[in-house]
């Protein structure tokens, strides 16, 4: 197993470079090809490979990611490295441990009729390409399992975050700040307002709809030149809701700004991206999880909700019963310190093979 973790982490997947992620879409196919006995079938939409397995008519979906945030070159300062039952490397927490043992699982298996594995190539910056077969998918099947990594101490994640994304635009007008500024709309001034208003429609929204709801001003400029009033000015809003009315009523409200500077308009774009996966939807397979676990004598298995999304957000959005987070068990995604306990990497494989049979 490190040798084949050793082989996808060493092979840098970054998003953002579709030949990379070409690249690590071969070394994926090859190696999953060798250990289930079947070749794959890479798809590539829009410039970004995907790889899949399909065995039979698909009752369980098992979905996974190749593509990292660690940018070409990410190895000289990330090395590989196995040290103390610690591998470290980029992207090997999320999630190409996750890939390994979801391999090495279903190799172990008699037969795998009924089985559909997706590994994509772009969930890291939001699945534009993938989501539309992730659903479909998804809309197949029983089960959705998802090998993102766990939670802190292993725990599997039974509810996600649903997020949203927005640009608010303030139109203005430009003029000299010291000659008249009495003569320009300052944008950046509106979009001060628009700041302190989106603390409202969060109150507003968990009045509504219960608590967990966060909107996150990330992204802001404004201005072309230190002398001048600015005419336009932008932000960016990360919104994360526990639940789909939530979601719904953020959309609502966000949508019907009201400027307080005579003069200035506002343009919001975007909205919904994924939806939440909500607890309902991973009750019953936690349920099975931790009988299978019972059975293997793993101990007694944690859940967890978290704020980050997923690819598992997509398919509860279709209907389809989701477990996630049950790749590696370490830390550290996106960070410096992004490593993976090696020791955990065999029981987890035999956690995911023995429900994945429990399914079938």
């Amino acid at each position: 197993m490190l040798a084949d973790l050793e082989e996808l982490v060493t092979c840098e997947s970054y998003s953002a470079d579709h030949a990379a992620v070409a690249r690590s879409a071969q070394v994926v196919a090859a190696q999953g090809g060798r250990l289930l006995g079947t070749p794959a079938q890479t798809l590539v939409i829009d410039g970004v490979s995907h790889v899949q397995w399909t065995f039979g008519t698909p009752r369980v979906l098992l979905l996974g990611h190749h593509d990292t945030v660690w940018p070409i070159g990410s190895l000289k300062t990330h090395p590989w490295s196995v040290e103390q039952g610690i591998a470290r490397g980029p992207g090997v927490f999320d999630m190409k441990a996750g890939l390994v043992q979801m391999f090495h699982a279903l190799a172990s298996l008699p037969s795998l009729d009924g089985l559909c594995l997706l590994v994509t190539g772009d969930e890291e910056v939001g699945s534009g390409t993938s989501r539309r077969l992730i659903e479909d998918l998804a809309r197949q099947c029983a089960a959705a399992l998802v090998l993102e990594p766990s939670a802190p101490g292993g725990g599997l994640k039974t509810s996600r975050k649903g997020v949203s994304a927005y640009d608010i635009t303030v139109h203005g007008r430009a003029a000299h700040s010291g000659l008249e500024p009495e003569k320009g709309v300052n944008a950046a001034t509106e979009l001060a307002h628009q700041l302190l208003a989106l603390q409202h429609i969060a109150d507003g929204v968990t009045a509504r709809t219960g608590p967990g709801t966060t909107l996150t001003p990330t992204l802001m400029s404004a201005g072309t030149a230190s002398n001048t009033v600015p005419a336009r000015a932008e932000l960016h809003v990360d919104v994360r809701v526990p639940n789909a009315a939530a979601q719904e009523a953020v959309d609502q409200l966000i949508r019907t700004p009201q400027p307080r500077t005579n003069g200035a308009r506002l343009q919001v774009d975007g909205g919904p991206n994924r939806p939440p996966l909500e607890a309902d939807a991973s009750r019953e397979l936690f349920a099975l999880a931790t009988e299978q676990a019972a059975q293997l004598g793993l101990g007694p298995l944690r859940q967890a909700a978290v704020g980050g999304a997923s690819d598992g957000n997509y398919t509860a959005g279709a209907g389809c019963p989701t477990l996630d987070g049950l790749g590696a068990v370490g830390d550290g995604a996106h960070a410096d310190h992004e490593h993976v306990l090696t020791a955990a990497m065999p029981a987890r494989a035999r956690l995911l093979a023995h429900l994945v049979g429990a399914l079938r």
